[in-house]
């Protein structure tokens, strides 16, 4: 198979499935050994690690399955009226824009969606498109931090200042962002964040965290509520106690955050500064051999793009479902790629990851098929 796709949902090292398996071999040998004394310093320890990773204060994390269960968890928890506004753009994630129309269905409050042009030439035009739908109604922005459908990067920190400035609160979906960029998100300054651990940062499925500035915490209820509602304990936080206990469940995903960390830093030399420029070059190479093969431009400036970049497809394929490309590319190529439509011209979208184990000659074979196909 040629894997082209890293970004839908990751790949777990060898050595990071070993270590989670004996985890779970320590839970099943003894579950009320390891759930009474052992499951909270593990708990405590990943968490640590992890926010020396992206950026945070320890107190301001929890560990959630998933950057959707994270954004869920506040849009929940949030109280809206009809006379409010939530700000998104053309750009949001499928299932956090679901949740948005959701939540607006239950309260009354009204999603204005801000048209973030595509082609796109700098990320002020971003930025313009944003703070152009802030009104004195806008309660709460809800922006990716890297677009799924897009590969871009959006000018986050920039973003969360300028509404900050407008009294506007800002959660982002950071699904894509740990492990593909650099975080930190103190200087980002956004009042909410929710980015995942098994996609970049290669940690094995369901382990994502949510982040939550100190001062918003007490407001912010998992969408599971169990016994930190009520626990007598002043230890902790109840953000952080309600967070950590949901009900049983199979906790080891998170505990092998450390493990992917320092496992995927110690693959080159630079570390993940190193694997980060590697994965965006790689990526850039790819981008630029199936813009020749197809005959086609580059939608955005390589500043704008990290380690996932898409490129339309050809007018010759714009009436083809995407999704019948994308399975004869798998049955009959071997490649494993990302075919997307998109909401107007282009219509289709062919999206290309790149990680540590991807090479050059697989973006000339997918770049050769896809030549083929326009035939």
């Amino acid at each position: 198979m040629t894997f082209l796709n890293h970004g839908s949902f990751g790949a777990c090292p060898k050595q990071v499935l070993e270590f989670q398996q004996r985890l779970r071999s320590q839970i099943e040998h003894e579950p009320l050994r390891f759930f009474g004394r052992e499951w909270e310093l593990l708990l405590d320890d990943a968490r640590s690690k992890l926010a020396a990773f992206v950026g945070a204060d320890v107190q301001d994390l929890v560990f959630v399955p998933n950057a959707t269960t994270g954004v869920n968890s506040v849009l929940r928890s949030l109280t809206f009226s009809p006379e409010d506004e939530i700000l998104t753009t053309n750009h949001e994630y499928n299932a956090c824009r679901n949740a948005l129309d959701f939540i607006a269905s239950r309260t009354g409050a009204r999603v204005v969606v801000a048209k973030v042009p595509f082609p796109i030439d700098s990320p002020q035009q971003i930025v313009a498109a944003v703070i152009e739908r802030v009104s004195a109604k806008t309660r709460l922005a809800l922006l990716d931090h890297i677009t799924s459908q897009t590969g871009l990067i959006f000018p986050i920190q920039e973003l969360a200042k300028e509404l900050q400035q407008r009294g506007v609160d800002t959660l982002v979906d950071g699904a894509h962002a740990p492990g593909m960029i650099s975080l930190d998100l103190r200087e980002i300054g956004a009042t909410y964040y929710s980015g995942n651990c098994h996609k970049w940062l290669c940690a094995p499925k369901g382990a994502a965290f949510l982040y939550v500035r100190r001062d918003k915490q007490s407001e912010i209820r998992p969408l599971t509520i169990s016994h930190g509602t009520n626990s007598p304990r002043t230890d902790k936080s109840r953000f952080q106690l309600e967070f950590d206990w949901t009900g049983t469940d199979d906790p080891t995903a998170y505990m092998c955050v450390p493990e992917a960390i320092a496992f995927m830093g110690s693959l080159l030399p630079g570390g993940w500064k190193e694997l980060r420029q590697q994965n965006h070059q790689l990526v850039l190479q790819g981008r630029r051999l199936l813009c020749e093969a197809l005959e086609v431009q580059p939608l955005c400036p390589k500043e704008m793009i990290g380690s996932m970049a898409v490129v339309p497809m050809p007018t010759t394929l714009e009436n083809r479902d995407f999704m019948s490309i994308h399975d004869e590319l798998f049955d009959k190529f071997g490649i494993q790629v990302q075919v997307m439509p998109w909401q107007e011209k282009p219509r289709l979208l062919v999206r290309i990851s790149a990680q540590i184990y991807n090479t050059l000659e697989q973006y000339e074979y997918l770049a050769k098929v896809l030549k083929g196909l326009c035939c």
